[in-house]
């Protein structure tokens, strides 16, 4: 199975990702079919070289079945090339338990009854 995934380049706390296709059971820095692109996250949102594609490759490969990873696939809706995934709803599990939720009900009453007495 083909995937389009992100690879890992650049220095230590300096990412810089190559977009590519490979097999989905090679390593993730691992061998590659081929390089359709680039993502520099240390730039800023607005800049031009953040995401570079190679939209005609892009396009073959996804016609031929490749299936691209979640933030591939928004790369992807941002340059038109497919429609937009759904965005995953956020895990349960780190929401506050019982008993911290009761602590912070507790502390905005309180600081209801100090701000109006």
């Amino acid at each position: 199975m083909l995937a389009i995934r992100l690879s890992r380049g650049g220095a230590k706390k300096r990412p810089y990702y190559h977009i590519v296709v490979a097999d989905s059971r090679s390593p993730r820095d691992g061998r590659f079919i081929e390089k359709i692109g680039a993502y520099n996250p240390m730039l800023p949102r607005e800049h031009a070289d953040r995401v570079k594609l190679d939209a005609e490759r892009a396009k073959y490969w996804l016609g031929v079945g490749a299936r691209p990873s979640d933030r591939v696939a928004r790369f992807f809706a941002g340059a038109e090339l497919m429609k937009a995934p759904e965005r995953r709803e956020q895990p349960k599990k780190s929401a506050p338990k019982a008993k911290a939720q009761e602590r912070a009900k507790a502390a905005e009453e309180k600081a209801g009854e100090a701000a109006a007495g």
